[in-house]
């Protein structure tokens, strides 16, 4: 996959490499996060069809920019809304897994 440390930082505006431990961790974190809610490894290309792995490229960026930007459990006195066609939107496009009821 070709989300780097350097990606993540452009995208988060962040420059210098005060931050380049943190933000790799948080890389690794995403990443493993999405390849848990999509029920393969991204790294697997061969679960990844033909037109590319440019949506899940992005919605690694948009969760480890959100960990990055959000480093507590929790927010106060904030009034947060989800971004339409996110992260959530992206990983129930490529999952490999649903949960609907096995046939009998």
């Amino acid at each position: 996959m070709a989300v780097t440390v350097d990606t993540l930082k452009a995208h988060c505006n962040v420059v210098g490499s005060d931050d380049d431990a943190l933000l790799s961790r948080i890389l690794s974190a995403a990443t493993g996060h999405m390849a848990g809610q999509l029920g393969f490894a991204i790294d697997d290309t061969d679960e990844l069809d033909a037109s590319g792995i440019a949506d899940v490229e992005q919605a690694v960026i948009l969760l480890a920019s959100h960990y990055f930007e959000n480093r507590e459990g929790s927010i106060v006195a904030v009034s947060i809304t989800s971004i339409p066609f996110g992260v959530q939107e992206i990983i129930a496009n490529r999952r490999r897994y649903s949960f609907a009821a096995a046939d009998d």
